[in-house]
């Protein structure tokens, strides 16, 4: 038996989306079999000690550090994760490209379309592998939607409607926050949340990382709204005004005709955590919904119309846990959950790296910093359409 080999992990940042993606990894090694390779926390980097201390007792970190470089210059990490506040991606990442380490970024990639293209363009030329952390590729609903859209099932795309809905910042009391903070987080709610839904509406109607002309935005224009202008500072108890969007709103054309709108809001009052997407063409349709992630709604469109409805209607498909193999945990008539789809996410990015070392590319279902590009260039787009008074832009 060849023995598989163990990459040292270095994590950036030991926040919620830290601990998230330390869990992905300590998850890994109990639902896969075989492994691509194995993994070991080596060292976290963050910004207080008492933060370092908690990664160290909590995920099993070997060491924690002030310094983001004492990462990059060991060379028993192989792996750097990027999951602070968005404002550190473009310095750390490129550092990271440069020390030739492999990435796996959270959104989005850059504060900007100019900082993202430079990293992507720094990323073609780099000895690692890089990933980005569109989780939702790997719901294994969304995973059928793209298997039936890429078969025709949908025949020519008509329209789509894409929403990924909050209410976390309803409360006027929420205090300010680096996510508040354009120079800090590069936008609102269509930064936020907004990543997320753009690259499912390429991963669906595209194909997956080298993604078709079809599935890429051509235009669109767009309304950011901020309604909550003001929040206290929690540590000077000032407040300070709000300079990003708290919703978007956005009616989208792609390249190969079909039109949409994509809406992005933090404020949407009675949701919890509302990833929805339709998809309408010619010959069928589906709809998702995140908050019923265990199914696909799809219709056929080609069966006879015939008295009392004959079967047409939409039907539930029952996706739960079924991921492909080599998911051996084997219960997978379960009910799915939302970490699921991170440990399934970095599976992803491991096998990458493994395939890459010998000379193979990525699958279709891994979202590259090309990926964090184009979703970056919308957003930008959404963002200059919206101080041009909703204007039809170019992505």
């Amino acid at each position: 038996m060849n023995k598989i080999p163990t990459l040292g992990v270095g994590m950036a940042g030991f926040g919620f989306i830290g601990k998230v993606h330390s869990h992905a990894h300590l998850s890994v090694p109990l639902l896969y079999d075989p492994l691509p390779c194995r993994t070991k926390l080596v060292g976290v980097c963050t910004a207080t000690a008492a933060s370092g201390e908690k990664a160290k007792s909590q995920a099993g970190f070997e060491f924690d550090t002030r310094q983001f470089d004492d990462l990059l210059s060991r060379d028993d990490i192989h792996i750097i994760h990027i999951c602070t506040p968005n404002d550190c991606h473009y310095e750390m990442v490129r550092d990271a490209l440069h020390a030739g380490k492999h990435i796996y970024c959270d959104k989005p990639l850059a504060l900007n379309t100019q900082q993202a293209q430079y990293l992507a363009d720094l990323a073609a030329m780099s000895i690692g592998w890089q990933q980005m952390t569109f989780n939702y590729r790997f719901v294994p609903a969304v995973m059928r939607a793209r298997e039936l859209t890429q078969s025709g099932y949908l025949g020519e795309l008509f329209s789509f409607r894409a929403a990924y809905l909050h209410a976390g910042y309803v409360d006027p009391n929420r205090p300010f926050s680096w996510r508040t903070d354009f120079a800090r987080s590069g936008g609102g709610a269509i930064a936020d949340l907004g990543a997320h839904v753009i690259d499912l509406i390429r991963y669906t109607i595209g194909n997956g990382a080298n993604v078709t002309r079809a599935g890429e935005f051509s235009s669109l224009s767009a309304v950011l709204q901020t309604l909550i202008t003001q929040r206290k500072d929690a540590k000077s108890g000032s407040m300070r005004p709000v300079d990003v969007d708290d919703i978007a709103f956005a009616t989208c054309i792609m390249e190969g005709g079909a039109a949409g709108t994509l809406e992005a809001s933090r404020l949407a009052t009675g949701v919890q955590d509302e990833l929805r997407l339709e998809l309408h063409g010619s010959k069928g349709g589906l709809r998702f919904n995140l908050m019923e992630a265990n199914w696909l709604d799809a219709y056929d469109n080609t069966q006879p119309e015939t008295s009392l409805g004959g079967n047409r209607g939409f039907r539930r498909i029952e996706c739960v846990t079924r991921y492909p193999k080599p998911y051996a945990l084997g219960a997978t008539k379960n009910t799915i959950g939302w970490l699921n789809f991170h440990i399934s996410s970095v599976f992803d990015f491991l096998t990458n790296i493994i395939s890459y070392q010998v000379g193979r590319d990525g699958s279709p279902l891994s979202p590259t910093f090309r990926d964090g590009l184009a979703a970056q260039k919308v957003i930008s787009a959404c963002q200059n359409s919206s101080r041009l008074d909703g204007k039809i832009v170019e992505v």
